[in-house]
């Protein structure tokens, strides 16, 4: 009886010593850990960094990424292009020490790069690992040969096994993972078919302690519901560090890519890519790729300067206005959300005296692009007040600017960023609620002739 009560102690007494003790806050050191640079700018400033006003910043090593789209917005493209541009800055960056000083060896070579995240990947295979649950290893080949990426170093990994998946990440030590999809993993210790709440969230747990034992980046693709929220449970998104969501039209060759949750960094920045013939392009004046079809003299037609996190883009707001043959007046919006296109159209009938009532009223944001902000406000309701009196908006003009209940137009913040945006693209005309303090006054500058 008394070796029993001694083997007991002994192994609470070991417990007790693996288990963490409560430490002061002020106490506790920041570990060091350089980000990753991508080599894709637009990538890097929505995941964060010391600068992401300008586009750069990168992955914290042992994150997990969630990365959610609708089916063929083009999530594999995105992550397939950011291996190879990530794999080719860091051979890039060991071909730029060596040139140097060819007497350093590999880990001095790399420490002293202008790479500051190849310090993150000593001790790795420099390689990255794609496990791909859905797609065969050819169907991904014909994808990569598309996009013109080699894949020297490119590991491809046909498994939906999370156990096995997670020992061969223990085995090659890569500089990141990508796990396409989470939803089709599965482990024999829990019952249930892939894509169950138990499989998704007990595949996601492995997967993130692997990758913060080992320092390692995992991405997560995720698929979504028809309503667009994150298929799977709700916990997916609380055990993840990073949660993107990769947007578009799937007819339209712009893309955004948005940060809805991020531990290491903002939550409001946006990156904008077009999808060429082989593969995504950063685009890094998104205003010229919103605007660069507008025809500047048909009423109906405004520009409107939004901000994107730190970023002002320049976009074109389309509204049209037909006498309606329905019993009920239409409200349809595309790219605007189309409960505030009701509000607005109620602050126009009321404060200006139009009879919207019989009239249906349809907006429009050409190219993708869904405007959230309510600093669109100002340019939508002009563009349908011009679209009503068939009376274009000044060329050279932009407006924008929260509009009240009571017609009153609002400030917002950024002003001075989106001015300049807009003055450094030939906008000379401002409407915006430094020039006018109501819907009323507004109106007064749509041009009298057509």
């Amino acid at each position: 009886m008394e070796t029993i009560v001694s083997t007991r102690n002994e192994k609470l007494k070991i417990k007790n010593e693996k288990l963490e003790k409560p430490q002061k806050l002020s106490k506790i050191k920041l570990a060091n850990k350089t980000r990753i640079s991508t080599g894709i700018g637009e990538f890097d400033r929505v995941v964060g960094g010391p600068s992401t006003s300008s586009g750069q910043g990168g992955i914290v090593p042992g994150s997990v990424i969630l990365l959610a789209g609708e089916p063929g917005i083009g999530k594999s493209t995105l992550l397939l292009q950011l291996t190879d541009a990530l794999l080719a800055q860091r051979n890039f960056a060991v071909d730029f020490s060596f040139s140097r000083d060819k007497t350093h060896t590999v880990e001095k070579a790399l420490r002293h790069s202008q790479n500051e995240a190849s310090q993150n990947l000593l001790g790795s295979t420099g390689s990255c690992l794609y496990v791909s649950g859905e797609e065969s290893t050819q169907q991904i080949k014909i994808r990569a040969e598309r996009l013109g990426i080699k894949g020297e170093n490119l590991l491809l990994f046909p498994e939906t096994d999370v156990d096995t998946i997670c020992a061969q990440i223990e085995e090659e030590k890569p500089l990141l993972c990508i796990i396409d999809s989470i939803q089709t993993l599965t482990t024999a210790d829990l019952s249930g078919t892939a894509g169950s709440v138990g499989q998704v969230r007990e595949s996601a747990a492995r997967l993130a302690k692997t990758g913060k034992d080992l320092g390692i980046p995992i991405f997560l693709i995720g698929h979504v519901t028809k309503e667009g929220a994150i298929a799977g449970p709700m916990v997916l998104e609380h055990l993840v560090d990073v949660v993107l969501f990769f947007e578009g039209e799937r007819f339209y060759p712009g893309r955004t890519l948005r940060s809805f949750k991020n531990r290491f960094g903002p939550t409001d920045e946006v990156g904008i890519f077009q999808m060429a013939e082989k593969g995504l392009v950063e685009i890094s004046n998104p205003s010229e790729l919103f605007l660069h079809e507008r025809d500047k003299e048909i009423p109906g037609s405004a520009v409107v300067p939004i901000l994107e996190g730190t970023r002002p883009i320049l976009v074109e707001v389309q509204a049209l206005v037909n006498q309606t043959s329905m019993a009920y007046p239409r409200r349809v919006a595309s790219g605007f959300d189309p409960g505030r296109l009701s509000i607005l159209t109620a602050i126009i009938s009321r404060r200006l005296g139009l009879p919207l009532g019989s009239w249906d009223v349809f907006v429009n944001v050409p190219g993708g692009l869904r405007v959230r902000e309510p600093a669109a406000d100002l340019g939508v309701a002009l563009a349908i007040i011009s679209s009503f009196k068939n009376k274009p908006l000044p060329r050279g003009s932009f407006a924008f600017g929260e509009l009240g209940l009571l017609g009153e137009v609002r400030r917002v913040l950024g002003e001075e960023k989106r001015i300049k945006e807009a003055k450094r693209l030939g906008f000379t005309k401002i409407i915006s609620p430094s020039t006018c303090t109501s819907l009323s006054q507004a109106t007064l500058f749509l041009r009298s002739e057509v």
